[in-house]
């Protein structure tokens, strides 16, 4: 035993234990946990669909709801009862009780007796005359002044309004469960109201929307219609109309499933609340869902034997094929680490080994253009401070800057001369002792601001510029590539000068959104109101800018490295963009990441 070791094991021989112990487990554990897996999966669907038909169902309650008190505008088809509505006059008690008779066997013919067996009685109040006609028996209480309480108008007269039983102590015979419909009677010739309509509507004909439900065998299935208060108006089971459903306070939502443990039987409950309040319930207990899982379970553990039994076969032998594959996979990355990167492992397979082999080469590829990109960036990063140093000290920079000190010093500006060798000194500086990649914005600004001073010195009124920050955050926690500001600038006053009296730049800094990347960016934009550029010369200038080789002897040269520097950096989202109106001007736009860092490496290269 001291000398088993699993790691001097065999890979074929490590995989099928493996395989082994990643197999049995998940069986026992499915064997273990079936049931209540099971049973969850019969629970959701039911859940689901349950709401959705509640739904449906309360949608039928409230459009035959609705349908039925639409009932009330059959009264404006009798002008004999809308002349007894609109008399104002009373005091004739024989006319009176004329037209109460006339108004009953109106209501009683037309709704009560009619094509209608849903509805229970009708009731008109007008003033203080109440007309009425009833189906049934029911017992006289006070319930003509409940009637009374909510003969007044509201503001959904229109629509009308719904009055449950136990607001209105009206009792049918045999306490047969009913909803009230109030809707009011509005003169539309003379433009007033008549009076109230009640409808007292037989909830019996919820029957015939639960039929579409094919109820249990046992029966076990309940169905039940109460109102916010838990009063139940209507139960599969007659015995629990009337009565208040307990456990209504202890429900977590209205719309919706969930399960309970009502009198210790755990029961699945769907509910689905109407606009009107009235909410429609169902319940059923979870064993009755789970009733069958034993002998699915059963058919399972068979099932899940064989498809053991088969797997593992079928891995034991591509096991032992991709053995040979590994080998010679691991044999080319040993030479990939004694450096040697000219390899590439050619696997005709699409399998896991394949992909394995193709993301090997495509790795090693990526290694090699890394090396090779970043060689190019310290390239491109030493030419381009060569080329910032050049333009400042080679001799016709200096000669023209020397020059002017000296003017400057004929004619007595000793402040001008202080503040241009300044000037000069610092640039010097920045352009010999920052040895690092990368530079906060705010001394990339201050250095071409520097640049720009030194030439407003020499050409005095013909070149102005102005730099605004617009939303550019704090400048000095935030980093960008060195010397990307400078070529910009000194290709604008080259090209600007030679064809304009006065020459205006413009540098903006600020933070935008980019569409390309997705982020925020900070953006420089440079402007001048030079010359411009003609279409076909700018479509060059474009076509330079994407060319990653170097243009020494170009003018343009200063561009193209400052963009092609950017894109190696961070990507082809990021770099320059040149817009230009020939005879107008021209616009540069630079665009680099949000950086708070230095640039890799950067820590290494600062100067101590």
């Amino acid at each position: 035993m001291r000398k088993f070791r699993i790691r001097e094991l065999r890979l074929s021989s490590k995989l099928l234990i493996t395989y082994m112990l990643l197999t049995v487990v998940p069986i026992a554990l499915i064997g273990l946990f079936s049931f209540s897996h099971y049973a969850k999966s019969v629970q959701d669907p039911l859940g689901e669909y349950m709401p959705k038909f509640l739904n449906q169902a309360n949608q039928d309650i409230e459009q035959h709801i609705q349908q039925l008190g639409g009932l009330s505008e059959w009264i404006s088809d009798s002008e004999q009862a809308l002349a007894i509505l609109r008399r104002e006059d009373k005091s004739d008690r024989a006319l009176l009780e004329r037209d109460t008779s006339y108004m009953n066997d109106y209501l009683s013919q037309t709704y009560v007796n009619g094509s209608n067996p849903d509805v229970l009685g009708v009731y008109v109040l007008s003033g203080d005359q109440l007309y009425y006609s009833s189906k049934w028996v029911f017992q006289e209480q006070d319930w003509k002044w409940q009637l009374r309480r909510y003969s007044g108008s509201e503001p959904t007269q229109w629509q009308g309004r719904l009055i449950q039983q136990e607001e209105v102590k009206l009792h049918f015979a045999n306490k047969m469960p009913y909803v009230m419909i109030k809707k009011q009677l509005f003169d539309t010739d003379n433009r007033k109201m008549l009076g109230s309509m009640f409808i007292a509507i037989d909830l019996s004909f919820i029957d015939r929307i639960f039929r579409n439900i094919e109820s249990d065998e046992e029966g076990e299935g309940k169905m039940w219609l109460m109102n916010e208060s838990g009063l139940i108006v209507y139960h599969t089971n007659p015995d629990l109309i009337g009565t208040v459903d307990m456990n209504k306070k202890s429900y977590p939502l209205l719309n919706g499933s969930f399960r309970t443990k009502a009198s210790d039987t755990p029961s699945l409950i769907s509910l689905n609340q109407s606009s009107r309040g009235l909410i429609l319930a169902h319940s059923l207990p979870i064993k009755k869902l789970t009733s069958k899982v034993d002998a699915i379970q059963k058919r399972n553990s068979v099932l899940l034997l064989s498809i053991f039994l088969f797997t593992a076969v079928v891995f034991v032998y591509f096991s032992w094929k991709f053995i040979q594959p590994l080998k010679r996979l691991s044999s080319m990355m040993k030479n990939v680490e004694m450096g040697k990167f000219q390899v590439n492992y050619e696997l005709q397979s699409r399998d896991e080994i394949g992909t394995l082999a193709t993301s090997l080469n495509s790795m090693i590829t990526t290694i090699r253009d890394l090396i090779q990109k970043n060689y190019q960036i310290e390239i491109r990063q030493k030419e381009a401070e060569l080329y910032a140093l050049q333009s400042q000290i080679n001799p016709h920079f200096m000669y023209n800057t020397l020059e002017t000190i000296g003017m400057a010093v004929e004619e007595g500006e000793t402040e001008a001369v202080v503040d241009m060798v300044t000037l000069l000194g610092r640039m010097l500086r920045f352009s010999v002792s920052n040895l690092s990649r990368s530079v906060t914005i705010a001394e990339e600004v201050q250095h071409v601001k520097d640049y720009l001073t030194i030439q407003k010195f020499r050409f005095e009124d013909r070149l102005a510029f102005e730099i605004v920050e617009q939303r550019a955050g704090d400048l000095q926690n935030l980093y960008s590539p060195k010397f990307i500001l400078q070529p910009v600038v000194e290709n604008a006053i080259k090209h600007g000068l030679e064809k304009r009296r006065k020459l205006e730049i413009q540098i903006s800094i600020g933070q935008e959104f980019g569409a390309q990347s997705g982020n925020v960016e900070m953006v420089f934009r440079i402007r001048d109101n030079g010359p411009g550029i003609s279409a076909e010369r700018l479509m060059e200038l474009e076509k330079l800018l994407k060319n990653e080789s170097f243009q020494h002897k170009s003018s343009q040269f200063g561009l193209s490295n400052v963009n092609a520097r950017i894109k190696m950096m961070h990507g082809s989202e990021y770099g320059l963009q040149m817009h230009s109106i020939e005879g107008l001007g021209t616009e540069i736009i630079i665009r680099i990441p949000m950086n708070t860092q230095p640039y890799e490496n950067d820590q290494n290269e600062l100067p101590g």
